[in-house]
C-alpha cells in the first residue's frame, strides 16, 4: 500500500500557463486546479521544468480567499530561468513539477544579516533552524509596508531569536507575503 508520502514523492504536475507582469515582476501563477494537488496550501518547494528546462522554487501562495475560489500558487522566473526557457511576459509555458522536501536556501536579507551579525547567539540559532525556518522568518519580517515596520520585525525576530525561538508566532503561510507583488496579503491582478 503507497503512503501519503510516497504519493507525493511521485507526483508530478503539468500544466500550460500563462508568464505575465506585476509591476516590474514576471509571474507565473499556476492554474487552480494544479494547485489544488499540491500537499500545502502555504508555501510549498517543488523541482521542476519549464519549456524543458529545470529548475528549483519556492511557490508562494496567493492569499486569494473568495466563497467558490479557490487559491493558488505562483513564482517569480528568474531572467536566467526566463532566457533559457526563452519565455517573456505575455508567452504560454509547459511547466511540469513536483513537489519535493530539499528546501533551497533563502536569499537573507541585508538588513537581516546584519542585525544577525550583532547577536552570536541569534545567528548561532539562525544557522541551526532549517531552511523552511529561514523562510518563514525572511516571508514575516518582509511581509510589511513600512521602513520602520520592516526594521520593528527585524528587532522582534532578534529578539525571539535570541530566546530560542525557532519560528515567528501568529504567522499565516497561506497568504501572499512578498509586497512588490501583493496588497492585503493577496497576489495583486497582472498588469498585462
Amino acid at each position: 500500500m503507497r503512503t501519503a508520502k510516497d504519493q507525493e514523492d511521485t507526483l508530478t504536475i503539468s500544466f500550460k500557463a500563462e508568464l505575465f507582469k506585476i509591476n516590474s515582476w514576471t509571474i507565473l501563477r499556476l492554474p487552480e486546479d494544479a494547485s489544488a494537488k499540491l500537499p500545502s496550501r502555504g508555501m510549498t518547494m517543488v523541482s521542476g521544468t519549464m519549456n524543458g528546462v529545470p529548475f528549483n522554487t519556492l511557490l508562494e501562495p496567493d492569499g486569494r480567499y473568495a466563497p467558490g475560489q479557490q487559491s493558488s500558487h505562483w513564482f517569480r522566473p528568474d531572467n536566467k530561468l526566463l532566457d533559457d526557457a526563452g519565455a517573456t511576459a505575455g508567452d504560454s509555458v509547459e511547466v511540469s513539477m513536483k513537489p519535493t522536501k530539499e528546501w533551497i536556501e533563502p536569499e537573507v536579507p541585508e538588513d537581516l544579516k546584519k542585525a544577525l551579525s550583532t547577536s552570536p547567539k541569534a545567528e548561532a540559532l539562525w544557522e541551526d533552524i532549517t531552511p523552511l525556518a529561514r523562510w518563514d522568518w525572511i516571508r514575516w519580517i518582509r511581509a510589511v509596508k513600512t521602513p520602520e515596520t520592516r526594521q520593528k520585525h527585524i528587532d522582534v525576530a532578534l529578539d525571539k531569536l535570541n530566546k530560542g525561538m525557532r519560528r515567528p508566532c501568529c504567522f499565516n503561510r497561506n497568504l501572499c507575503s512578498e509586497p512588490a507583488v501583493s496588497k492585503n496579503w493577496a497576489l495583486l491582478d497582472p498588469t498585462q
